[in-house]
Parts: structure tokens; C-alpha cells; sequence
């Protein structure tokens, strides 16, 4: 996501957001048991100082297929669950998953709670974000895509803007803030599967999404059968893990670290192959 990422998915946290994240602890759900009881400082394998023992917290909003979405059998799964486990592993902990709202996650009032270690949210890193919250080294390069209904003529935004589509976009995402600059005025949509959800019941002729979010909704037989990739818009962003401002060094380092030697030792490429299909640099 690329979150406005969302791809996704910056603002000052302030005491209304602080408020909606410690309200926010009961709607979270997460993906190990035990997890009700933090100890704030926890220290983990290398010294990391984590929100709760034993375990790497990490804030993410679901769905946002391939990169955090659940499986069949109600698991919490994808691109960014597979690069947080390396980190994990590496702190020798298990990686414990809370859904939480997404401009939540972005204006770093989650971290600040201590809601969570880290966000892993298909992230955009902006100057806006980094005010509030600080980043790993980027682990994804990503795009937009607008997705549209067939037979809309349609194979650009100002092609979207001649002919009157109804645009729309998943809420606090980059998608949504990198059209509002090109003068739409889209219909917002609080995460990428009520953004399909109305481009299928036709609330909207095109949407704008991240570009792998899209390949996957593609490979989809009853979304392939009705909608169609009509372009992509090249925004340059890259991905990040979040973590509150002031990030413990430990924990950062070990990040960065992992996303360097996974990149190294052919791990990113596998699991980037597993969830894309492609290889690093082929999705277009």
C-alpha cells in the first residue's frame, strides 16, 4: 500500500492519533496466542528491545494481497510477512501480526503506542512519513496501475479525465495523493478490497492501486474475465519498514541487515518469485 504508501499507504502525531491507536488495541487481530501481555522493553535475542518478550510485534493492515493478506485457512500470509520472518529468526523471537487501520501505521501513532515493534505495510517512504516515523533501508520498488473495466476506451488518466470515468483509490495511500495532484477528485475506499469490491459493483469505471496488488487481482479468473490493466503510472516510490521515530538501533540494524544478506545469498529473489512470479525487476 504502496500506504500513501498504500502503494501505498505523512502526518505530525498528535494526541488524536496517539488516542485512536490505544483505542484501536481491542481491534487488532493477531497472528500468534499469548500475545495480550506486553512488557515494554523486552529485550530480545542481540539485544533488541521489543514491546512484548519472545516475540517481533508488527502492525500491518490486511488485506493487501501478495504482500499481507490471509490464506484459506485464516493464516496471515505474503511478501512482507516472509521478509519479517528473516528478521525474526534472526533475533531468534516469532513474528506476532496485528491488523490495525492503516493511517494509524503511516502517522507513526501505532509505534508510539507501542502497539508494535515494526510496521510492514507495503509502506511508500515520503519526506511526510519520515517526519513521524523512521525506515529501514527500501526492500521493493514500486508502481501504480489503474485497473478499469473492459471496454472503457480508456489507456491513461487523461484518457480517465476525457471521458468523465468515475476514478477511485484506496484511502491514505500514494495512489490516492499522486492522482488528487493530477486534479482528480476520486472516490475513497478504506482498504484494496472495498477499492475492487466497487469497481466490480461498477461505484467505479477505474481504480488506482500499486502495480503488484493489481497483477495479483488479475490472475483472479472473474476479475481477468471483466477488468483489464489500462496502465501504469511510473511514481518512483520504494517500500520501507516502519518503526517508531527514534527507532532502537538494534532492531533497525538487524533489518537493514537482513534485507541486505537476503538480497545477497538469492533469499529475496526466492521469496520475490514465490509471491510475484517474477523475478525482481520483471513485474513491469
Amino acid at each position: 500500500m504502496a500506504l500513501s504508501p498504500k502503494g501505498r499507504r505523512g502526518y505530525a502525531v498528535g494526541a488524536l492519533a496517539l488516542a485512536t491507536a490505544l483505542a484501536l488495541t481491542a481491534c487488532g487481530s493477531q497472528s500468534s496466542s499469548g500475545a495480550g501481555t506486553t512488557s515494554a522493553g523486552a529485550s530480545a535475542s542481540g539485544g533488541a528491545q521489543l514491546v512484548q518478550s519472545g516475540k517481533l510485534t508488527v502492525c500491518t493492515n490486511i488485506p493487501y494481497e501478495p504482500f499481507q493478506f490471509k490464506d484459506s485457512s485464516g493464516k496471515i500470509v505474503g511478501f512482507d510477512v516472509d521478509m519479517v520472518d528473516l528478521v525474526a529468526k534472526k533475533l531468534g523471537v516469532t513474528q506476532n501480526i496485528v491488523d490495525i487501520d492503516f493511517a494509524v501505521i503511516k502517522s507513526g501513532a501505532a509505534m508510539a503506542a507501542k502497539k508494535c515493534d515494526l510496521a510492514a505495510a507495503g509502506m511508500t517512504i515520503t519526506p511526510e512519513r519520515k517526519a513521524n516515523i523512521d525506515f529501514s533501508e527500501p526492500y521493493f520498488d514500486a508502481t501504480q496501475a489503474l485497473l478499469a473495466k473492459k471496454g472503457t476506451g480508456a489507456k491513461s488518466l487523461e484518457d480517465v479525465k476525457a471521458k468523465n470515468l468515475k476514478l477511485g483509490a484506496q484511502a491514505s495511500t500514494t495512489g490516492l495523493e499522486y492522482v488528487k495532484k493530477q486534479g482528480f477528485d476520486p472516490t475513497e475506499y478504506a482498504d484494496s478490497a472495498k477499492e475492487l469490491l466497487a469497481l466490480q459493483a461498477g461505484q467505479a469505471d477505474v481504480i488506482v492501486q500499486d502495480l503488484p496488488v493489481v497483477l495479483t487481482w488479475l490472475k483472479k479468473p472473474d476479475v481477468a474475465a471483466k477488468f483489464e490493466l489500462i496502465g501504469s503510472l511510473n511514481t518512483g516510490e520504494q517500500y520501507g519498514f516502519g518503526l517508531k521515530k527514534g527507532a532502537d538501533p538494534v532492531l533497525l540494524k538487524t533489518i537493514n541487515e537482513e534485507i541486505a544478506k537476503s538480497k545477497q545469498d538469492g533469499t529475496y529473489e526466492k521469496i520475490y518469485v514465490k509471491w510475484f512470479g517474477k523475478k525482481p525487476g520483471e513485474l513491469g
